[in-house]
């Protein structure tokens, strides 16, 4: 993305790159979300089609959009509430369980009124949590009962397992407790279908991995549909070595998303005229 004009769909850039080849393939599945000259553009000009990773992604996601099998379980983590909150939005509807670890979920606390302690917190987001949480379909929603708190961000740091509603000022949660764990475990492996996009916690640090791990076991156990995505779910799918049990490895995070949002991918409709 350093070309100038790349981000912009420059249609000068485009039409430079087309003239490059007689046929355009997208199989970046990953970048489909942005409206760029390599992705769009470059359609405008020369026969374009879906490459087959792009087709197994969009066959994957469309599963889940349109078709799930029962259960349908959603696990999402990650740093921040909110990078996921339209995916929970528009998902809570459609979900008949959604399990809420990672950094996002302390802000979700904290609007239960839990003391959270030196957690990431996303204060100006209280209020639109409150209304999902008290919305009609809030109560698909699973958030921590304990966490392993930590007293410095740091590997190597002092670590407890503590009530999600007791964390102490100076103290931050860091992973998911092993009761909220077992419970997520224990949703996961019953689904007909599971999307997972988040770790639980900073799994890179051994004592914070657990919850991650134990996750990510209990999807792999499945037997039904199960799809993880984004960079970091994926680095933990392969951490723990379970990429082959997966029914779907995704390369996209913020593209599977966005289509899980029920968005149109502006890189697939860009190729829709040639079909």
């Amino acid at each position: 993305r350093y070309e100038t004009g790349e981000t912009t769909n420059d249609p000068a850039l485009a039409e430079q790159l087309a003239e490059l080849a007689q046929i355009f393939v997208l199989d970046a599945f990953g970048s489909a979300h942005r409206a760029h000259a390599s992705t769009v553009g470059v359609a405008d000009h020369v026969p374009s089609a879906a490459g087959p990773l792009l087709v197994a992604e969009l066959e994957a996601m469309s599963r889940l959009v349109s078709d799930p099998p029962r259960p349908f379980t959603v696990i999402l983590g990650g740093a921040k509430v909110s990078d996921k909150l339209p995916v929970m939005e528009a998902l809570l509807p459609a979900v008949d369980a959604m399990l809420v670890g990672g950094g996002m979920c302390f802000t979700m606390l904290a609007a239960q009124g839990y003391e959270i302690g030196d957690s990431l917190f996303e204060p100006e987001l209280m209020d639109t949590i409150r209304n999902v949480l008290d919305g009609e379909h809030g109560g698909k929603v699973t958030i921590p009962s304990d966490v392993v708190a930590g007293d410095r961000f740091a590997s190597d740091a002092g670590h407890k397992v503590v009530a999600a509603n007791g964390i102490e000022d100076g103290w931050m949660g860091l992973d998911i407790g092993p009761e909220t764990a077992e419970h997520f475990a224990s949703v996961a492996a019953g689904s007909g279908s599971v999307f997972w996009n988040g770790p639980m916690g900073v799994f890179e640090w051994e004592a914070f991995r657990a919850g991650t791990a134990t996750v990510a076991s209990a999807v792999a156990r499945s037997s039904g549909f199960t799809v993880a995505g984004g960079g970091d779910s994926v680095a933990a799918v392969r951490l723990f070595g379970i990429e082959d049990e997966l029914s779907h490895l995704s390369t996209g995070g913020g593209a599977g998303l966005e289509l899980l949002e029920g968005k149109l991918l502006p890189g697939v409709a860009a190729l829709e005229k040639w079909a």
